[in-house]
């Protein structure tokens, strides 16, 4: 009889402790330091870099294939691509394998491709190569794919860094990264939260909440390009995606060894998310998307970033959240009602198959 602690669960794979202590503590014990990547494997970076290549590798299993707002298609190209644009790269080529599922209709597979040729347009980015393989009937649920790609260097990081340097004595760091945040640093959230995430969980249970709460799922390499070139300022990026903002913030917060204090009020949420997650005792802080990025800031730059990311469709609901802070070491919240409670990092996504 299998030993259940010897044994992997729905949770190895929804964000949160349990799936970073099984990279952590399996795959990167297993594939550290194998290269002298100048951001390797251990780093645990959303991308890795080796030379001035940024390389990203990402797998999607959402359930069901077709969700409000997007499909398994669009989500998989976006996901690869805002990836590597969260460390400042220009993503430009695309590799996709296709795991289908026998008695998958044609007209599906070919409503995903569509879909995902118009998700490559809108990020300027092809697919070059791949792979198909298909497998039983009740295997997969309609398919599951991996896209990974490779990105580089660009004006507009060189420009970005440049801005940090004048404000940040002694900051030496090439990309944007998880680990760059220093205190008074600003933390700036380019929309609401949860939709993703509660656009899944209505497609899996058949459930309505008074509106259509849609998926939030769109490739940022663009607009990120253009903040680094246009604005600057920017010592870190990251899209909260399984484990939501919670976790990503932790994730922050351990890299770059400062505490965060984020201010309640100031999240900005979807009144029909926030009570369908009442509803369902769903922490919409723990909830993935798929759509939205969490900014680190220079402290001089955070209300230009601000103002900037308004006058765009992908951030009009833009706000300043927070700051890096050497006043705890944790991830804690202002509360509405006045005090503070820690946000901590989630066990896993409350929502399965997300992604």
């Amino acid at each position: 009889m299998t030993d259940k602690k010897d044994t992997i669960t729905m949770l190895h794979g929804a964000g949160g402790t349990v799936m970073h202590d099984l990279v952590k503590n399996y795959v990167v014990k297993y594939f550290a330091r194998f290269t002298n990547a100048e951001v390797p494997l251990e780093a645990m970076d959303d991308a890795a870099v080796v030379g001035d290549t940024v390389l990203k590798s990402d797998s999607h299993a959402v359930k069901p294939i077709f969700f409000p707002g997007g499909d398994i298609g669009r989500l998989a190209i976006s996901g690869t691509v805002n990836d590597i644009a969260c460390l400042g790269a220009e993503p430009y080529a695309l590799a996709c394998g296709l795991i289908l599922e026998e008695g998958l209709a044609i007209s599906d597979l070919e409503r995903i491709l569509a879909s995902m040729r118009q998700t490559c347009a809108e990020a300027g980015v092809g697919i070059v190569t791949g792979d198909t393989k298909v497998v039983e009937k009740g295997s997969l649920g309609g398919c599951v794919m991996n896209v990974s790609g490779i990105g580089r260097r660009t004006t507009a990081l060189e420009n970005n860094l440049e801005i940090v340097r004048q404000h940040c004595s002694g900051f030496a760091a090439r990309w944007v990264l998880d680990s760059n945040l220093s205190v008074g640093d600003k933390i700036i959230l380019s929309g609401t939260i949860g939709d993703h995430g509660l656009a899944v969980l209505s497609a899996q249970q058949g459930l309505t909440f008074g509106s259509e709460i849609k998926s939030d799922v769109k490739p940022l390499n663009r607009l990120i390009q253009r903040l680094l070139g246009e604005v600057g300022g920017v010592v870190a990026m990251k899209d909260p995606t399984r484990g939501g903002l919670a976790d990503a913030l932790n994730e922050f917060s351990e890299k770059s060894k400062v505490g965060i204090l984020i201010h309640e009020d100031k999240i900005p949420i979807r009144e029909d998310v926030r009570a369908a997650s009442e509803m369902l005792g769903i922490d919409p802080l723990e909830v993935g998307n798929e759509g939205k990025i969490i900014i680190g800031t220079v402290p001089a730059k955070a209300e230009q970033v601000l103002k900037w990311l308004k006058q765009t469709p992908e951030g009009r609901d833009a706000e300043i959240i927070g700051e890096a802070t050497s006043d705890f070491k944790d991830v804690a919240m202002q509360t509405a009602v006045g005090g503070k409670r820690i946000i901590a990092r989630p066990v896993g996504d409350p929502v399965p198959r997300i992604c």
